[in-house]
């Protein structure tokens, strides 16, 4: 099928109104390109943040883009944005130089573009994520190389909740340990905890979309010897406790079922978890603490927080 990209090149004060009208043209999402991003700071401490290429955002302003099926309508429906955007200026929003390019583009070409904004980032001490489609020579003797092509699943091992899991996992699997991972995603803290040199994984997932892609990326990644994924709910698969339960979901799937959480980690073992927005902290924190769990450590990284929690 083919589509037609419509790119606007505005300002940040117009942003929401343009996207506005291009959803009211049919745009079911948009792009945007922000000229800011570049300098934006963020923290940067083992490098998760991989530098962006100034080539992919526009010099000044924003550029929004959106896309629209290609149909007989589709020269009146680029005419009304063009129209309905000239007329912000009547509501006192400035719409900047305004210029509007035009791309088509065909659905096979969206399952790949993605692809370019992700490269090989070093997200802990030992820790590298590598896509499979990028070349990456180690820099050091002890780096632990998870190659990783997320498919269709969430997770590519960027986002900082993934990375300060990673950061744990790091911290407390030993050789030999036991490890359950639940909500896998596209499987890397599973490979990350067998890396580490955990004898058995169990990783669970309730999408059987990131059971594939996990699956997958275990065998890419040599680690299908200690690491088996299930399809399943939490810990409907779950037959007997682990030294360490690692699990990167929502505060409040978190908060559901700590009691559970507590009874599958071992006297003495661990609980990494994340997925916690900074203002769940604290609730998350209280449901641990109730479920008879010993707060360790506690890990944030810009709004996101993990929790290192043992099981006395």
């Amino acid at each position: 099928m083919k589509w037609t990209e419509l790119s606007i090149l505005t300002t940040h004060e117009a942003v929401d109104a343009v996207t506005n009208i291009l959803h009211e043209a049919g745009a079911s999402g948009v792009v945007i390109e922000d000229s800011k991003e570049l300098d934006k700071e963020r923290i940067d401490k083992f490098g998760e943040i991989y530098a962006l290429n100034p080539e992919d955002f526009p010099k000044t302003g924003v550029v929004v883009k959106a896309y629209l099926s290609a149909s007989s309508f589709l020269t009146e429906t680029i005419e009304e944005v063009k129209l309905a955007i000239a007329n912000l200026v009547n509501f006192d929003i400035n719409i900047g130089e305004n210029v509007l390019t035009l791309c088509e583009v065909d659905d096979e070409d969206w399952s790949t573009a993605w692809k370019q904004y992700y490269h090989p980032v070093k997200i802990s001490e030992r820790f590298t994520i590598v896509p499979t489609w990028e070349n990456y020579e180690p820099v050091s003797t002890d780096e632990l190389i998870i190659e990783l092509d997320p498919g269709m699943a969430f997770g590519t091992g960027t986002h900082p909740t993934t990375v300060m899991c990673l950061q744990g996992l790091e911290k407390v699997v030993k050789e030999g340990d036991t490890v359950i991972d639940i909500g896998t995603g596209s499987g890397v803290l599973s490979i990350g905890a067998a890396m580490l040199g955990a004898k058995r994984v169990h990783a669970l997932d309730l999408d059987e979309v990131a059971v594939t892609a996990a699956r997958e990326n275990v065998q890419l990644n040599k680690t299908d010897d200690v690491v088996e994924v299930f399809h399943g709910n939490l810990l409907d698969t779950v037959k007997e406790p682990a030294d360490v339960v690692v699990a990167n979901i929502l505060a409040e799937i978190i908060m559901s079922f700590t009691d559970d959480a507590f009874s599958i980690v071992k006297p003495g073992g661990l609980y990494v978890t994340s997925g916690i927005i900074g203002a769940k902290k604290d609730e998350v924190k209280a449901a641990l603490k109730a479920s008879g769990f010993v707060i360790e450590e506690v890990l944030m990284m810009e709004d996101w927080v993990a929790i290192i929690a043992r099981r006395p």
